[in-house]
């Protein structure tokens, strides 16, 4: 008897989840009707989830092709010349007014006291090489900051008029870029001082008239996109559509070339500083090399280690920039 009940209760349950399983078929299809028999229609909650998804997608990929060892190295090494130039003077062995004193000891060989050996007037090399960090970094970044804003507003303006707005700005950058860098650098100096913020401004001019070039391209082909002239007849004005429509559009290889660039002007900031044209209130690797040039059999250590954090520090500089060549080209996304 009691058999006879619960197979007839499990019946009755049966009987409820098939009903409410088949009521529930029913109403998804009510509800979706549309994308049953409309072709390339979408579900709302699907579409969004979709577009998370690939979202999340994007960003893995992203993350993914910076996971390569020399883009890893190339990070590694910009974390520490950053951490040397941030906190000098609790790294440092001696602060920056005795690694910029006068002392005995003249290229003496490291010891204890001095573990990679002194400079000319008795300076620490150690010292030296960590307080340079410093001085590298705060010209190069202001400098090709200024460059890359100027630079960017500049090209975008003279692409987007185009004319003789156009004809203008790119004559006078043709000018510039006539003239090699350096030396262009060097008559800024000379001009104006062997101060700190001569030399960052002369570097920053210098820099103007490449990143005007190199933005100029990507707007002269952004304009013509369909998306421009809807925001023209949106209403919008110029300087919208160009910062805020192409711009962001266009960003790409600036950030690149911005990234790969810091290297080469900390190691055009070293030779500037070889051949003399440096702030003397400064210790940089490029006036240690030069000082130690003359020294390079009896004290080799006073020029090795300048040398070798100036390659280190481009190479950082160099290995991140291609890692993100690589990782925002769309032309490599799938290598």
């Amino acid at each position: 008897m009691a058999d006879q009940v619960y197979e007839i209760e499990s019946d009755k349950d049966y009987s409820e989840r098939k009903e409410n399983f088949l009521k529930t078929i029913l109403k998804w299809i009510a509800s979706n009707i549309k994308f049953l028999l409309i072709p390339g229609s979408r579900i709302d909650e699907l579409t969004l989830r979709e577009i998370e998804y690939e979202k999340s997608i994007s960003k893995r990929k992203f993350i993914r092709r910076l996971k390569s060892a020399l883009t890893i190295l190339g990070i590694s090494i910009i974390f520490i010349i950053v951490t040397l130039a941030v906190f000098p003077e609790w790294i440092s062995p001696y602060t920056y007014e005795v690694a910029n004193g006068l002392w005995e000891d003249w290229w003496s060989a490291p010891s204890p006291s001095h573990p990679l050996g002194t400079t000319e007037w008795g300076r620490d090399v150690l010292a030296r090489a960590i307080f340079g960090a410093r001085s590298s970094l705060t010209i190069a970044l202001p400098a090709i900051s200024f460059s890359v804003i100027s630079g960017v507003m500049v090209g975008v303006i003279a692409a987007y008029y185009g004319g003789w707005v156009d004809s203008i700005i790119m004559r006078v950058v043709d000018i510039f870029l006539a003239f090699p860098g350096l030396i262009l650098a060097m008559v800024f100096i000379a001009i104006w001082g062997q101060r700190m913020e001569f030399i960052m401004l002369a570097y920053g001019i210098i820099g103007i008239p490449y990143y005007a070039r190199l933005i100029r391209g990507s707007v002269l082909q952004a304009r013509a996109l369909p998306y421009v002239e809807a925001a023209r007849v949106a209403g919008a004005g110029n300087w919208r559509i160009m910062f805020k429509h192409i711009l962001p559009n266009c960003i790409q290889p600036i950030i690149i070339s911005f990234t790969f660039d810091i290297g080469g002007i900390i190691l055009s900031l070293a030779g500037l500083a070889f051949l003399g044209y440096s702030d003397l209130r400064m210790i940089e690797w490029g006036r240690d090399i030069s000082m130690a040039r003359g020294y390079l059999i009896p004290a080799p250590w006073a020029s090795l280690w300048p040398g070798l954090m100036i390659l280190f520090t481009v190479l950082g500089f160099m290995l991140v920039g291609d890692g993100l060549r690589d990782a925002l080209d769309p032309r490599l996304r799938n290598l």
